[in-house]
């Protein structure tokens, strides 16, 4: 074989390999979509759930804003988080923070406060839906640290009718978020609701899904480590899989 016919086959392969690569590599999309990197903005970010959201988004590369109404309350520094002052019932502050990123997480909630009202939650929602229709089609991806009593125990029974009495308000403001969003079809959100119990604990990346009914595990436990609540709030903004819905999880 001659050189110049050498040459060619040569060019003909590696034309080849490169066309065979392109195919394998779009034949995952999935997997491409989940190493990209977000710009993720986070409203109540200084809880104990939103802490440990913030901290596995950074870890996984993204950039994030966390809103806080006292910034000098947030004690995570990172090259990629910047930290600013709002309001998550400030709808038009919320969207100027919204524009141009591509998730927000809203990890608000008044369990902490004093004297807690709990319409908070479904006027937050309110806020929060406003935004985004502000933003028409740029609007982010919403996503909502929902609660639990909305969920139904195995048996199909509600949660929210075997919780104690004075956390049942809680119960019922964040129901009534959920309701809400339910009536939303023009913005993209999900509501991810934990297990029966959350609490502080390991990260071990591993969980299950649900929908409307609590995940238990063999021993008819539901719960889950906030670390791993948190895994699973980022997986959803990576590879959004439950747009205009709520989910759960447990182990």
């Amino acid at each position: 074989m001659s050189n110049a016919s050498g040459r060619l086959v040569f060019t003909l392969l590696a034309i080849l390999a490169l066309a065979c690569a392109s195919v394998a590599g779009a034949s995952e999309p999935a997997e491409s979509s989940a190493q990209a990197t977000l710009r993720i903005v986070i409203v109540g970010g200084t809880g104990t759930i939103g802490q440990r959201i913030v901290r596995e988004a950074l870890e996984r590369g993204h950039h994030l804003t966390l809103v806080a109404r006292d910034p000098a309350t947030v004690t995570e520094k990172h090259e990629r988080l910047a930290v600013i002052q709002g309001n998550v019932l400030d709808a038009s502050g919320v969207a100027a923070l919204a524009k141009g990123k591509d998730v927000l997480i809203s990890a608000t909630g008044v369990a902490r406060d004093r004297d807690p009202d709990y319409s908070f939650y479904r006027r937050a929602a309110e806020s929060l839906v406003a935004a985004m229709r502000s933003l028409g089609s740029d609007a982010p991806r919403l996503l909502v640290v929902g609660g639990v009593g909305s969920l139904q125990r195995t048996d199909g029974t509600p949660v929210i009718d075997n919780v104690p009495a004075d956390r049942k308000p809680e119960h019922l403001g964040q129901k009534a978020a959920l309701d809400y969003y339910r009536g939303v079809a023009d913005v993209k959100w999900t509501y991810l609701s934990p297990p029966g119990r959350i609490a502080p604990g390991e990260r071990t990346g591993k969980y299950r899904l649900g929908k409307d009914q609590l995940v238990v595990d063999d021993q008819g436990e539901s719960r889950i480590s906030m670390e791993d609540y948190a895994v699973a709030m980022i997986d959803e903004a990576e590879n959004p899989r439950h747009v205009g819905q709520r989910f759960t999880v447990g182990y």
